[in-house]
C-alpha cells in the first residue's frame, strides 16, 4: 500500500521515472509485477480532459516525423504531449528495435512531452497488448495529448480505432484511387485522412490523391463525428495543412476541458 501510494504521487507529480517504471510494470509478464500493476490501475482517477490521437499509416509515410512536429506546435500552443510508439517483434528472435525515439529529437528532450517506445509482442492490430493500460498511466500523469504510433503494417490496424478519441490516417502521394479510399479496413473507420509529404515535388500528387480520395468517402460510412470524413494534405517539414487539422471538426474547440 505504501509502495502504490508513492508510485501514484509521483506520477501525479510529473516523474517520468515513475511513470515508465510503471508502463514497465503494466508490460510485464511476472505475476508479481501483474499484480502490482493491476492494484495501481485501480487507484487511478477517470480522467476526461485527454484526447487520445490513433495514428496509422503504411512504413515509410513519414508517422514519426508527423508526430514530431505536430506533438511540438502543440506544446508550443501550451499542452504536454506523450507518445506510444508501437514497435512490432521479429518472429525470428522475439525482440524490437525500438528505435522510434531517434526521430523524434525535439519532442524526447522537451519537458512537456513524454515518448515510451513498446513492443508488439506479437499482437495484432497495430497496438501492443498492454497499449490501453499503458494510456491509463500516461493519461493519469495528465498529458492532455497522447498519439499512439502503430507499427504501420496496413490496412489491419483496426484495433487503435477502439481505444482512442481521433483516429488519423496517414497516407502518401499518389497512394491510391476512388476504389482503394472505399475499401474497407483502417480507412472505413478513420476520423480524419492526412495525404502527408504534400511538399515540393510531390504537392500535386498529393493534392490529386486528396481529390480522389474526397471523392471516395461519399461511399464510406461518417466518422464518429457525424460529419463527412475530412481529407487532408499536409507536410511534417514545412508544417502546412497543420492548422487545417486543428482547425477540423475534431480541433481542440470540440473538447470542452480546454
Amino acid at each position: 500500500e505504501e509502495d502504490l501510494t508513492k508510485f501514484i504521487k509521483k506520477i501525479r507529480s510529473g516523474s517520468k521515472r515513475y511513470l515508465a517504471r510503471a508502463i514497465t510494470l503494466v508490460e510485464s509478464s511476472l505475476r508479481s509485477d501483474q499484480k502490482f500493476s493491476q492494484e495501481l490501475l485501480q487507484k487511478f482517477k477517470i480522467k476526461n480532459n485527454t484526447i487520445r490521437v490513433g495514428i496509422t499509416g503504411v512504413p515509410g509515410v513519414g508517422k514519426s516525423t508527423f508526430i514530431e512536429n505536430f506533438g511540438m506546435k502543440l506544446i508550443n500552443l501550451g499542452y504536454k504531449v506523450a507518445v506510444l510508439a508501437v514497435d512490432p517483434s521479429s518472429k525470428m528472435s522475439g525482440g524490437s528495435i525500438l528505435g522510434d525515439k531517434t526521430r523524434m529529437e525535439k519532442l524526447s528532450v522537451n519537458p512537456n512531452a513524454f515518448i515510451r517506445p513498446s513492443p508488439s509482442g506479437g499482437h495484432l492490430g497495430g497496438v501492443a497488448m498492454k497499449s490501453y493500460e499503458s494510456l491509463m498511466c500516461l493519461e493519469e500523469a495528465g498529458y492532455n495529448f497522447i498519439f499512439v504510433e502503430t507499427m504501420g503494417v496496413g490496412q489491419a490496424e483496426t484495433a487503435v480505432h477502439d481505444m482512442v478519441d481521433i483516429f488519423l490516417v496517414l497516407l502518401l502521394p499518389s497512394g491510391g484511387d476512388e476504389l482503394q479510399g472505399i475499401k474497407k479496413g483502417i480507412i472505413e473507420m478513420a476520423d480524419l485522412i492526412a495525404i502527408n509529404k504534400a511538399d515540393g515535388e510531390l504537392k500535386k500528387s498529393a493534392e490529386i490523391t486528396q481529390r480522389e480520395y474526397k471523392n471516395a468517402t461519399f461511399f464510406n460510412t461518417k466518422p464518429r463525428s457525424g460529419d463527412n470524413l475530412e481529407v487532408f494534405t499536409c507536410s511534417s517539414f514545412t508544417e502546412e495543412g497543420f492548422e487545417k487539422i486543428l482547425d477540423s471538426d475534431w480541433s481542440l474547440n470540440q473538447n470542452s476541458t480546454f
